[in-house]
């Protein structure tokens, strides 16, 4: 709320005129809720508000902080007074004064609060290393680490020690205890320049980047900063020790923390001494998992349960376990950002993956998809994924289990493919949905996927499919309309008349197919057998004795000969008996392959 409250009045001072200066606040005062939230976003200058000069290359031109010292000293009153008696081409200037103040004063939250309101009045102070410095301080101090890992991560603050400071605590804060140790030779200048007090959350930072490292005792000879009691301090302490070869000191450090800290403290000394148990072999891998899933159970949510995961992942890896080893890479991927050596634990868990879920693995098929739903978003990117996910959706379809296969594959079409390699797998998704009984869902994925980078050959093969979709839903029209242009759509076209009887427009389609005479296949059999169906019914005796005399020596030898000769016979009116018996005889193969598959697909009714 004070956040928010500085920010009102800081862009409140913008507007007014600097001949008539605004009472500076005080703690009774209070300033309206949605003003105060308006002047908090980043837009653009409200009305009546001036805009400032650009102020960006003349603080790129002003020494850079590299010491605490460095910081202004200003009281709180003093800093809104020169906020409030700027004028606009000083305001942001002042407004730079009272951030450094903040800083000074380790008010992160306040400082933070400021420098959004400059940054929305000149966007350009974001390319400015001072103000990333700044910045990146006052979101240590707010506790986002990684945040401020990247604000200062700008070239310019590479040598700077004020810079090398903050990012000790930053990387720190992350986890990356290797990294914030690379930074403190460069730090020590700027810590070692601070009083005892405010030197404290820095000294604790180094000795965690020196912990991690192993170099245990120069990280306990910093922490005599610290009184025998602290229970932060003798936290680090007993992890210094165990790196150091003292294990019962260590652990018994670790025990009074545990006794006397915060229950962030107590948390990560239990986590502390689990590992020491582990190195000291006092406990074996399944007892060290077993402690570490109730410490995460009561634990949740920030570096520690981090690394407790990290640990079950090793241990993991030590006996082989790929399950255990996959709901803890599973976990950090999807609640932290692994640094670091996520590369090889992805690589790792995506190999084992990939296995378990090959045909050949043995894997039975319920467990397959149970795997690769839950720990779908480790699994490869790009051609690989599409492999893996494809192989387990054909066992899924085969089995008769379409919904599954398609709600697979669709999470491996929308979250892993953005290019034109989104065609095929659409189609297969939406042929999936159709065969499901769900051709809205058919629809829905062929118009979600729609690219003009498509080839034609790729475009036909979705028209076709978005054709059935709309047929499965009483749309014939637009079905039809789906099939303009499209080469072969004279095929699926008539299957439709056909399917819907509608004997006159099947005819019309249907001529365009008629095999030549000669070997005849199931399907041309079928595409030749229904057009005399469709002549039969309207009686149509010309043309069924023209397809009599086509075909007639083609059939002489097949088993379905007879049903076109029955067809086929001269016949002075529609005999209902014989059509029902020919059509009965007509090969099972559909013309249309797969699409007639489709469209014997029963559509659900249920909503």
């Amino acid at each position: 709320m004070r956040r928010l409250l500085i920010v009102a009045l800081l862009a409140s001072t913008a507007a007014a005129p600097p001949g008539d200066p605004a009472p500076a606040p005080t703690e009774h005062d209070a300033a309206p809720a949605a003003p105060a939230a308006n002047a908090a976003a980043p837009a653009a200058p409200a009305a009546g508000r001036p805009m400032l000069p650009p102020f960006a290359a003349t603080l790129a031109q002003m020494p850079i902080v590299t010491d605490s010292r460095d910081w202004p000293t200003l009281s709180e009153e003093a800093a809104w007074e020169e906020i409030i008696q700027a004028k606009p081409e000083t305001r942001q200037l002042a407004r730079w004064h009272y951030v450094g103040s903040l800083i000074r004063r380790g008010m992160g939250a306040e400082a933070l609060g400021v420098l959004e309101t400059m940054e929305s009045d000149d966007e350009d102070l974001a390319l400015v290393a001072p103000f990333q410095l700044a910045t990146g301080a006052a979101l240590v101090m707010v506790g986002h680490y990684r945040d401020a890992v990247e604000a200062l991560s700008l070239p310019e603050l590479e040598g700077n020690a004020e810079a090398c400071a903050w990012r000790v605590r930053a990387l720190a804060g992350t986890g990356d205890g290797k990294a914030a140790a690379r930074q403190i030779n460069c730090a020590v200048p700027a810590i070692n320049g601070r009083a005892p007090q405010e030197r404290k959350p820095f000294t604790l930072a180094a000795a965690r980047g020196a912990i991690a490292i192993g170099q245990g005792q120069p990280a306990i000879a910093w922490l005599k900063l610290f009184g025998d009691q602290d229970p932060q301090a003798n936290l680090l302490r007993g992890k210094a020790l165990l790196v150091s070869g003292d294990p019962a000191e260590g652990l018994f450090r670790l025990s009074r923390a545990e006794l006397s800290g915060s229950p962030e403290i107590q948390a990560e000394a239990k986590l502390a001494q689990i590992e020491g148990d582990l190195k000291l072999h006092r406990i074996d891998p399944a007892e060290g998992v077993n402690r570490l899933e109730a410490l995460r159970y009561g634990w949740r949510g920030d570096e520690i349960e981090a690394g407790a995961l990290r640990l079950e992942y090793q241990l993991a890896l030590e006996t082989n376990n790929r399950r255990a080893a996959l709901r803890s890479a599973a976990t950090l991927f999807r609640f932290y950002r692994p640094d670091g050596d996520s590369g090889p634990m992805l690589k790792q868990i995506q190999t084992w993956l990939a296995e378990m879920l090959a045909p050949d693995s043995g894997t039975p098929l319920p467990e397959a998809a149970g795997l690769y739903w839950d720990y779908k978003e480790l699994g490869p990117a790009g051609a690989e994924g599409d492999v893996l996910a494809l192989r387990l959706a054909e066992r899924l379809q085969d089995a008769g289990l379409y919904p599954r296969a398609a709600e697979l594959l669709q999470y491996q079409l929308m979250q892993r493919r953005q290019d034109v390699a989104q065609g095929p797998l659409s189609v297969k998704v939406a042929s999936l949905f159709i065969l499901s009984g769900d051709p809205v869902k058919a629809l829905d994925t062929l118009h979600a996927t729609e690219q003009a980078s498509y080839s034609d050959a790729m475009r036909f093969d979705r028209k076709r499919i978005e054709a059935v979709a709309l047929y499965k839903l009483g749309r014939e029209d637009a079905a039809m309309a789906a099939l303009d242009g499209v080469p072969g759509g004279s095929g699926v076209r008539s299957e439709i008349h056909w399917r819907t009887r509608n004997w006159g427009s099947f005819i019309t389609e249907n001529e365009a197919t008629l095999p030549a005479p000669g070997a005849m296949t199931p399907p041309a059999q079928a595409i030749v057998l229904r057009q005399a169906v469709a002549l039969a019914m309207l009686n149509q005796e010309a043309k069924l004795q023209a397809l009599r005399a086509r075909y007639g020596a083609a059939f002489k030898a097949l088993p379905s000969g007879q049903a076109f000769d029955l067809l086929t016979q001269p016949s002075p009116s529609v005999d209902p008996a014989r059509i029902s018996a020919a059509m009965a005889a007509i090969p099972e193969a559909s013309p249309t392959g797969a699409i007639g598959d489709l469209m014997d697909a029963t559509t659900s009714t249920t909503g």
